[in-house]
């Protein structure tokens, strides 16, 4: 995909609040470009492949439900079914057809499976009395992708619920300090994050809350 420079804008980024994946509505978190004509697509720029289209968000994100997850790959990942090579996405179409009809698992009415979507925990009033909350993430596992999600979902993760595609995503959680002196806040939230990307192996997690550790501070 070539596209002159004087067309595009580079090396943009988005937290997951913006933009989903034209193919499957999914949000994107991660560096993207645009062009002059409002196009938006995945990467720093147009050669950073695979390049995808990406769309911005045309409902509140509040109102966002979980997908259901209808493609051979996520559902054999869910029944953990062989797969060509080493990876994931190589799925083989007839030999998983014929391991969901050993294991009995209906083609024509397949198991739901949602996937977690962006829902932030809000801090409350009570959090704003003990100074400090609990925010939820998860990280795909095979991809450098981060979405803030509810606690809901993040139990689900936890507990390996079969009613959520667990297998793709890693959760994770931070303890965010909410009120005192805005410096110590920072220092102390900064540091947490840095703790917890180190000792879990969370590439970019910095990144991915923007340096933004006063997020919800109150004096």
């Amino acid at each position: 995909m070539y596209y002159p420079l004087s067309q595009i804008s580079s090396n943009l980024h988005t937290n997951g609040d913006e933009f989903v994946y034209l193919s499957n509505k999914q949000p994107y978190v991660g560096y993207y470009w645009k062009t002059s004509k409002g196009k938006y697509y995945t990467g720093k720029t147009p050669q950073d492949l695979p390049v995808q289209e990406l769309i911005k968000f045309t409902s509140n994100r509040s109102q966002v439900t979980p997908t259901i997850s209808p493609s051979f790959s996520e559902v054999a990942l869910a029944y953990d079914a062989p797969y060509v090579g080493d990876d994931p996405n190589l799925y083989n179409e007839k030999s998983i057809l014929t391991y969901l009809s050993i294991k009995k698992i209906s083609t024509i009415n397949p198991p739901i499976i949602i996937t977690p979507t962006y829902s932030p925990t809000l801090p409350t009033q009570q959090d704003y009395t003990n100074g400090e909350m609990r925010r939820y993430f998860c990280k795909k596992t095979n991809e450098i992708i981060y979405l803030e999600i509810s606690k809901d979902t993040y139990d689900k993760l936890v507990k390996q619920d079969p009613k959520i595609l667990y297998q793709l995503y890693l959760p994770f959680n931070l303890p965010w300090r909410l009120t005192g002196n805005k410096e110590q806040v920072f220092i102390i939230n900064k540091n947490i994050t840095e703790l917890t990307s180190s000792k879990q192996n969370l590439p970019m997690l910095v990144e991915y809350l923007k340096m933004d550790f006063t997020k919800y501070y109150k004096p």
